[in-house]
Protein backbone atom coordinates (compact mmCIF):
# COMPACT_ATOMS: atom_id res chain seq x y z
CA UNK A 1 0.00 0.00 0.00
CA UNK A 2 1.64 3.25 -0.98
CA UNK A 3 1.68 6.03 1.79
CA UNK A 4 -0.67 8.67 0.36
CA UNK A 5 -2.96 5.64 0.78
CA UNK A 6 -2.18 5.42 4.41
CA UNK A 7 -2.95 8.44 5.52
CA UNK A 8 -4.09 8.82 8.95
CA UNK A 9 -7.87 8.90 9.41
CA UNK A 10 -7.19 10.02 13.11
CA UNK A 11 -8.13 14.19 12.38
CA UNK A 12 -10.80 16.14 13.53
CA UNK A 13 -13.08 19.75 12.08
CA UNK A 14 -14.44 23.12 11.27
CA UNK A 15 -13.66 27.29 9.76
CA UNK A 16 -14.34 30.13 8.75
CA UNK A 17 -13.98 31.64 5.34
CA UNK A 18 -14.85 33.65 2.84
CA UNK A 19 -17.46 31.94 0.58
CA UNK A 20 -16.99 32.48 -3.28
CA UNK A 21 -19.49 31.89 -6.06
CA UNK A 22 -20.14 31.97 -9.41
CA UNK A 23 -22.55 32.07 -12.82
CA UNK A 24 -25.79 30.40 -12.42
CA UNK A 25 -28.85 31.14 -14.66
CA UNK A 26 -30.83 34.12 -13.17
CA UNK A 27 -34.03 32.25 -12.41
CA UNK A 28 -31.59 30.31 -9.46
CA UNK A 29 -31.15 33.86 -8.24
CA UNK A 30 -34.81 34.38 -6.49
CA UNK A 31 -35.36 34.23 -3.72
CA UNK A 32 -35.87 31.38 -1.39
CA UNK A 33 -38.95 30.78 0.47
CA UNK A 34 -38.12 31.33 4.45
CA UNK A 35 -37.55 27.51 5.92
CA UNK A 36 -38.18 26.18 2.64
CA UNK A 37 -35.26 23.68 1.98
CA UNK A 38 -34.24 23.15 -1.61
CA UNK A 39 -32.36 19.18 -0.75
CA UNK A 40 -35.10 17.27 -1.95
CA UNK A 41 -33.05 14.41 -3.34
CA UNK A 42 -32.12 13.23 0.02
CA UNK A 43 -32.94 9.97 0.34
CA UNK A 44 -34.26 9.98 -3.28
CA UNK A 45 -31.06 9.34 -4.53
CA UNK A 46 -31.92 6.61 -6.73
CA UNK A 47 -35.28 7.58 -7.89
CA UNK A 48 -33.85 10.92 -8.73
CA UNK A 49 -30.87 9.62 -10.69
CA UNK A 50 -32.87 6.72 -13.00
CA UNK A 51 -35.63 9.94 -13.61
CA UNK A 52 -32.85 11.57 -14.58
CA UNK A 53 -31.89 9.43 -16.99
CA UNK A 54 -35.22 8.59 -18.50
CA UNK A 55 -37.26 11.46 -18.13
CA UNK A 56 -38.98 12.92 -21.57
CA UNK A 57 -37.65 16.36 -22.45
CA UNK A 58 -40.49 18.28 -23.48
CA UNK A 59 -38.42 21.10 -24.72
CA UNK A 60 -34.51 22.92 -24.25
CA UNK A 61 -33.89 26.73 -23.22
CA UNK A 62 -30.60 28.56 -23.66
CA UNK A 63 -29.49 29.77 -20.03
CA UNK A 64 -28.05 33.85 -20.57
CA UNK A 65 -25.45 33.16 -17.80
CA UNK A 66 -22.62 31.00 -17.81
CA UNK A 67 -19.20 31.04 -19.56
CA UNK A 68 -20.05 26.74 -19.99
CA UNK A 69 -22.91 27.45 -21.74
CA UNK A 70 -25.08 25.09 -19.63
CA UNK A 71 -29.31 24.71 -20.60
CA UNK A 72 -32.13 23.83 -19.05
CA UNK A 73 -34.62 21.26 -20.19
CA UNK A 74 -38.34 20.90 -19.28
CA UNK A 75 -39.57 17.71 -18.19
CA UNK A 76 -42.86 16.08 -19.20
CA UNK A 77 -45.32 17.43 -16.82
CA UNK A 78 -46.30 15.68 -13.60
CA UNK A 79 -42.85 14.01 -13.05
CA UNK A 80 -40.31 13.89 -10.21
CA UNK A 81 -38.96 16.78 -11.30
CA UNK A 82 -39.78 19.71 -13.35
CA UNK A 83 -36.63 20.65 -15.04
CA UNK A 84 -32.43 19.69 -15.00
CA UNK A 85 -29.89 21.16 -16.12
CA UNK A 86 -28.05 20.03 -19.08
CA UNK A 87 -24.69 19.96 -19.83
CA UNK A 88 -23.17 18.28 -22.93
CA UNK A 89 -19.44 19.76 -22.54
CA UNK A 90 -17.09 17.37 -23.95
CA UNK A 91 -13.93 16.64 -22.42
CA UNK A 92 -11.34 18.94 -23.17
CA UNK A 93 -9.38 22.38 -22.41
CA UNK A 94 -11.58 25.26 -23.53
CA UNK A 95 -10.05 29.20 -22.56
CA UNK A 96 -6.94 27.33 -21.26
CA UNK A 97 -9.35 25.33 -18.57
CA UNK A 98 -10.03 21.98 -18.78
CA UNK A 99 -13.62 20.86 -18.76
CA UNK A 100 -16.08 18.08 -18.82
CA UNK A 101 -19.39 16.86 -18.11
CA UNK A 102 -18.30 13.79 -16.47
CA UNK A 103 -16.87 16.52 -13.78
CA UNK A 104 -20.48 17.30 -13.18
CA UNK A 105 -21.18 13.39 -12.39
CA UNK A 106 -17.99 12.27 -10.51
CA UNK A 107 -18.88 15.26 -8.40
CA UNK A 108 -22.08 14.40 -7.36
CA UNK A 109 -20.97 10.47 -6.98
CA UNK A 110 -17.81 11.56 -4.64
CA UNK A 111 -20.27 14.18 -2.79
CA UNK A 112 -22.51 10.94 -2.28
CA UNK A 113 -18.77 8.75 -0.60
CA UNK A 114 -18.20 11.62 1.17
CA UNK A 115 -21.67 12.26 2.67
CA UNK A 116 -21.19 15.92 2.25
CA UNK A 117 -25.16 16.05 1.09
CA UNK A 118 -24.66 19.76 -1.20
CA UNK A 119 -24.38 18.44 -4.55
CA UNK A 120 -27.97 17.90 -6.33
CA UNK A 121 -28.09 14.49 -8.46
CA UNK A 122 -25.82 14.33 -11.40
CA UNK A 123 -26.20 11.38 -14.25
CA UNK A 124 -24.70 11.06 -17.68
CA UNK A 125 -27.64 10.44 -20.80
CA UNK A 126 -28.42 11.04 -23.95
CA UNK A 127 -30.28 14.09 -25.62
CA UNK A 128 -30.45 14.26 -29.67
CA UNK A 129 -27.43 12.24 -29.89
CA UNK A 130 -25.08 14.29 -27.85
CA UNK A 131 -23.92 12.81 -24.64
CA UNK A 132 -23.81 15.10 -21.47
CA UNK A 133 -24.86 15.22 -17.59
CA UNK A 134 -28.44 15.99 -16.92
CA UNK A 135 -28.21 17.75 -13.45
CA UNK A 136 -31.68 17.97 -11.18
CA UNK A 137 -32.75 22.09 -11.01
CA UNK A 138 -32.98 22.39 -7.61
CA UNK A 139 -34.77 25.55 -6.00
CA UNK A 140 -36.06 27.69 -5.18
CA UNK A 141 -32.17 28.88 -3.93
CA UNK A 142 -30.55 32.25 -3.75
CA UNK A 143 -27.02 32.72 -5.34
CA UNK A 144 -24.64 33.70 -2.76
CA UNK A 145 -23.62 36.94 -4.99
CA UNK A 146 -27.46 38.28 -5.14
CA UNK A 147 -28.02 37.56 -1.23
CA UNK A 148 -28.18 41.24 0.49
CA UNK A 149 -25.23 41.82 3.47
CA UNK A 150 -27.97 41.08 6.34
CA UNK A 151 -29.66 38.21 4.87
CA UNK A 152 -26.97 36.35 4.19
CA UNK A 153 -26.17 33.60 6.57
CA UNK A 154 -24.05 33.39 9.39
CA UNK A 155 -23.21 31.50 12.85
CA UNK A 156 -21.76 27.87 13.45
CA UNK A 157 -23.91 25.98 11.14
CA UNK A 158 -23.00 28.04 8.43
CA UNK A 159 -19.43 28.61 9.14
CA UNK A 160 -19.50 24.75 9.17
CA UNK A 161 -20.71 24.26 5.79
CA UNK A 162 -18.32 26.51 4.08
CA UNK A 163 -15.12 24.41 5.85
CA UNK A 164 -16.77 21.30 3.96
CA UNK A 165 -17.01 23.16 1.14
CA UNK A 166 -13.47 24.36 0.80
CA UNK A 167 -12.07 20.78 1.69
CA UNK A 168 -14.14 18.88 -1.20
CA UNK A 169 -13.31 21.83 -3.51
CA UNK A 170 -9.80 21.46 -2.37
CA UNK A 171 -10.24 17.30 -2.92
CA UNK A 172 -11.23 17.71 -6.37
CA UNK A 173 -9.46 20.70 -7.54
CA UNK A 174 -12.30 22.60 -8.24
CA UNK A 175 -10.57 26.31 -8.91
CA UNK A 176 -13.84 27.90 -10.48
CA UNK A 177 -15.72 28.01 -7.09
CA UNK A 178 -17.37 31.85 -7.22
CA UNK A 179 -20.39 33.56 -5.81
CA UNK A 180 -22.67 32.62 -8.44
CA UNK A 181 -22.45 28.69 -7.98
CA UNK A 182 -22.79 28.67 -4.34
CA UNK A 183 -26.78 28.32 -3.71
CA UNK A 184 -28.25 29.06 -0.48
CA UNK A 185 -32.10 27.77 0.43
CA UNK A 186 -34.44 29.10 2.41
CA UNK A 187 -33.21 27.30 5.51
CA UNK A 188 -29.38 28.52 5.00
CA UNK A 189 -28.39 25.40 3.62
CA UNK A 190 -25.37 25.00 1.45
CA UNK A 191 -26.03 23.66 -2.37
CA UNK A 192 -23.12 23.39 -4.57
CA UNK A 193 -23.36 23.44 -8.59
CA UNK A 194 -20.61 24.01 -11.68
CA UNK A 195 -17.93 21.01 -11.28
CA UNK A 196 -17.70 21.10 -14.89
CA UNK A 197 -13.75 22.62 -14.10
CA UNK A 198 -13.07 20.00 -11.33
CA UNK A 199 -10.50 16.81 -11.31
CA UNK A 200 -7.84 18.54 -13.79
CA UNK A 201 -4.09 16.84 -13.03
CA UNK A 202 -2.99 19.62 -11.70
CA UNK A 203 -2.15 19.23 -7.63
CA UNK A 204 -2.27 22.77 -6.29
CA UNK A 205 -4.88 23.73 -3.67
CA UNK A 206 -7.68 25.69 -4.68
CA UNK A 207 -8.65 27.06 -1.44
CA UNK A 208 -6.49 27.68 1.64
CA UNK A 209 -7.63 25.56 4.62
CA UNK A 210 -7.75 26.87 8.05
CA UNK A 211 -9.97 24.31 10.01
CA UNK A 212 -11.22 20.71 9.25
CA UNK A 213 -14.20 19.23 9.58
CA UNK A 214 -12.36 15.81 11.25
CA UNK A 215 -15.33 13.39 10.09
CA UNK A 216 -15.06 14.64 6.58
CA UNK A 217 -11.35 14.16 6.73
CA UNK A 218 -11.55 10.91 8.21
CA UNK A 219 -13.40 9.52 4.87
CA UNK A 220 -11.04 11.44 2.45
CA UNK A 221 -8.32 9.82 4.22
CA UNK A 222 -9.28 6.78 4.20
CA UNK A 223 -9.83 6.27 -0.21
CA UNK A 224 -7.49 4.82 -1.68
CA UNK A 225 -6.78 4.93 -5.53
CA UNK A 226 -8.40 1.35 -5.97
CA UNK A 227 -11.88 2.90 -4.26
CA UNK A 228 -11.59 6.00 -6.03
CA UNK A 229 -10.89 3.81 -9.55
CA UNK A 230 -13.73 1.89 -8.59
CA UNK A 231 -16.41 4.83 -7.77
CA UNK A 232 -15.40 7.14 -10.20
CA UNK A 233 -13.55 5.59 -12.80
CA UNK A 234 -15.99 5.78 -15.03
CA UNK A 235 -16.11 9.49 -15.30
CA UNK A 236 -12.49 9.94 -14.72
CA UNK A 237 -8.72 8.90 -15.78
CA UNK A 238 -6.60 7.61 -14.00
CA UNK A 239 -4.23 10.56 -13.98
CA UNK A 240 -7.32 12.65 -12.75
CA UNK A 241 -7.37 10.35 -9.54
CA UNK A 242 -3.70 9.71 -8.66
CA UNK A 243 -3.89 14.08 -9.12
CA UNK A 244 -6.84 13.89 -6.36
CA UNK A 245 -4.83 11.72 -4.00
CA UNK A 246 -1.75 14.11 -4.73
CA UNK A 247 -3.78 17.38 -3.57
CA UNK A 248 -5.33 14.93 -0.60
CA UNK A 249 -1.31 14.80 0.39
CA UNK A 250 -1.28 18.54 0.02
CA UNK A 251 -4.15 19.17 2.31
CA UNK A 252 -2.25 16.71 4.92
CA UNK A 253 0.61 18.51 4.74
CA UNK A 254 -1.04 22.14 5.42
CA UNK A 255 -3.20 20.41 7.96
CA UNK A 256 0.01 19.38 10.15
CA UNK A 257 1.60 23.23 9.36
CA UNK A 258 -1.54 23.96 11.40
CA UNK A 259 -1.60 21.97 13.98
CA UNK A 260 2.40 22.19 14.74
CA UNK A 261 1.26 26.11 14.78
CA UNK A 262 -1.91 26.56 16.88
CA UNK A 263 -2.61 22.82 18.46
CA UNK A 264 -5.00 20.80 17.15
CA UNK A 265 -7.83 21.71 19.59
CA UNK A 266 -7.62 25.15 17.26
CA UNK A 267 -7.80 23.39 13.96
CA UNK A 268 -10.24 20.91 14.35
CA UNK A 269 -13.55 21.66 15.40
CA UNK A 270 -16.95 19.73 15.02
CA UNK A 271 -20.14 21.09 14.10
CA UNK A 272 -21.61 23.47 16.73
CA UNK A 273 -18.20 24.47 18.26
CA UNK A 274 -17.66 27.95 18.76
CA UNK A 275 -14.01 28.53 18.24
Amino acid sequence: MRARDRISAAWLVTLLVVVATGVVPESRSQAPSTGVCAKTWLGREAELEQYLKTARVERIEDIPLGVTKPRRAFLAPDGLIPSMAWKPLRPGIYDQHWESYRSEIAAYELDKILGLRMTPPAVERQIDGAGGAAVMWIGPVTMWRDLKREKRPAGNAWTFQIIRQRMFDDFIGNDDRNQGNLLIDGDGHLCLIDASRAFATNTNLPLKLEKIDAPLWGRIAALTEASLTAALGEWLEPSQIRAMLERRDRMKQAIDRLVAANGASKVFVAEGERK
